[in-house]
């Protein structure tokens, strides 16, 4: 396994304000559109041409033979439960990141509240707090399998944003296979089987990898952009999205990532003219100054002021065609965040 760290980029001057847009609180999405690929897609030409107002299942004539799209199908965990104390007073716990078997990486809620040897109740198992771990985690002891905890009692891990009740397969892409995520990859959310189904007859090749979402992916930016620690996220590649991926960029063709998550894993598997498959853990993170080696075209949605993919966009897109696009957004109704909209940048 190897780990890769964040890339230095040049400085480009960008303060934390450059980042920050107001946003009405009608117009993040509580619920997905239906059918998923309904859902509108704003498109960004870097080289300048007018942007165009599209729906994702019009994403085909974007696409040309030979492009490689490739999807994250790392499947969300029913993660969020909740426990008791011996005092009664209620825990909330999102578990993050298996660490060993029966060790878990989670955050608390309210954390002061559970110091290292607190017990946690939870409907039909119990656990520990054995120690503190990054940026504010807890590590956790179970002494009841937390798999079968979470298929129990577990909910959906909704960002704190989404306030209405979305099932849970709602909230999981229909090519969700490999259980990690503790947030949707949720660029996948907008396909259905037959926009993939056109998409494979355009003779655009499908692959996949895992990126596994943690929650780091909600965190605002504070203080210096430059001093911003990312989470750390596992991903694996499979030895065929490699080979297609290292293939298209030796021959020229373009690599189409669905999601920052995608753009993550790709970029940190990077090596040299090709793409290395297996596992690795990332703390990659992509801002304006970045210089992409993998990725030649993006559909992402609309993410959060002040956040490190809308940076990862503004790195990709330029930032001044960026913020441009979120504004044409505003002004023209369209919804943001994890249900919401999408933009496709090529």
């Amino acid at each position: 396994m190897h780990v890769h760290h964040v890339v230095s980029t040049e400085c480009i001057g960008h303060m934390l304000e450059n980042f920050d847009y107001e946003l009405p609180e009608d117009r993040i999405a509580q619920k997905g559109a239906e059918p998923r690929d309904a859902a509108r897609m704003l498109v960004v030409h870097r080289d300048g041409r007018p942007f165009e107002h599209r729906r994702v299942r019009d994403l085909p004539e974007y696409l040309r033979a030979g492009d490689v799209l490739v999807l994250n199908r790392s499947r969300v965990i029913p993660a969020r439960l909740f426990a008791k104390k011996a005092t009664g007073a209620r825990i909330e716990v999102l578990l993050v990141r298996e660490e060993a078997p029966g060790v878990w990486l989670a955050l608390l809620r309210p954390a002061r509240k559970a110091p290292p040897g607190t017990r946690l109740l939870f409907p039909g198992g119990e656990a520990e707090v054995v120690g503190l771990a990054e940026e504010g985690l807890r590590r956790l002891r179970f002494f009841t399998d937390p798999w079968t905890l979470m298929e129990r009692a577990g909910r959906a891990p909704l960002p704190p944003y989404i306030r209405a009740e979305v099932p849970f397969e709602r909230y999981q892409t229909i090519f969700a296979k490999t259980p990690g995520s503790v947030a949707a990859p949720t660029a996948g959310l907008h396909f259905t089987e037959a926009l993939l189904e056109r998409i494979r007859q355009k003779g655009v090749l499908v692959h996949y990898l895992e990126l596994h979402v943690g929650p780091g992916t909600f965190r605002p930016v504070k203080g210096r952009i430059e001093d911003h620690r990312m989470h750390e996220e596992v991903y694996s590649i499979p030895e065929e999205t490699a080979v297609a991926v290292s293939d298209a960029l030796a021959e020229g063709r373009r690599v189409v990532a669905v999601g920052t998550t995608v753009v993550r894993a790709l970029e940190s598997a990077c090596d040299g003219g090709g793409i290395r498959p297996g596992e690795g853990r990332t703390r990659l993170f992509i801002r304006p100054g970045y210089r992409f080696s993998v990725v030649g075209a993006l559909l992402t949605n609309f993410h959060l002021p002040r956040s490190t993919l809308l940076m990862l966009v503004a790195a990709f897109a330029g930032y001044e065609r960026t913020m441009a696009a979120y504004r044409e957004a505003l002004d023209r109704g369209y919804r943001f965040y994890s249900l919401g909209d999408a933009m496709f940048i090529d």
